[in-house]
């Protein structure tokens, strides 16, 4: 009862594949494979130090940003439940 057989998990693979599709498992499959490829670069860059000239940190807000963001901002006056 505690280990699963190479039946069970063929079964529980043969109902993945009925839910989700094989065109969708394959497209999660090169979204997680992009994403974890995007993690690898970001800690490589996160550990070099930015050179004078280097672009601006991510999440950092620059003054052109800014001005752009004041420009399409809807102003939205958020109540509280009581």
């Amino acid at each position: 009862m505690g280990t699963f057989s190479i039946w069970h998990w063929l079964i529980v693979l043969l109902i993945v594949v009925m839910v989700f599709g094989t065109k969708k498992l394959k497209n999660m499959g090169s979204d997680l494979g992009g994403a974890v490829k995007g993690f690898k670069d970001g800690m490589k860059e996160g550990g070099n130090k930015p050179e004078d000239g280097a672009a601006p940190v991510a999440g950092q807000v620059t003054s052109s940003t800014t001005a752009q963001a004041e420009k399409t901002t809807i102003d939205v006056e958020a109540k509280t439940k009581s």
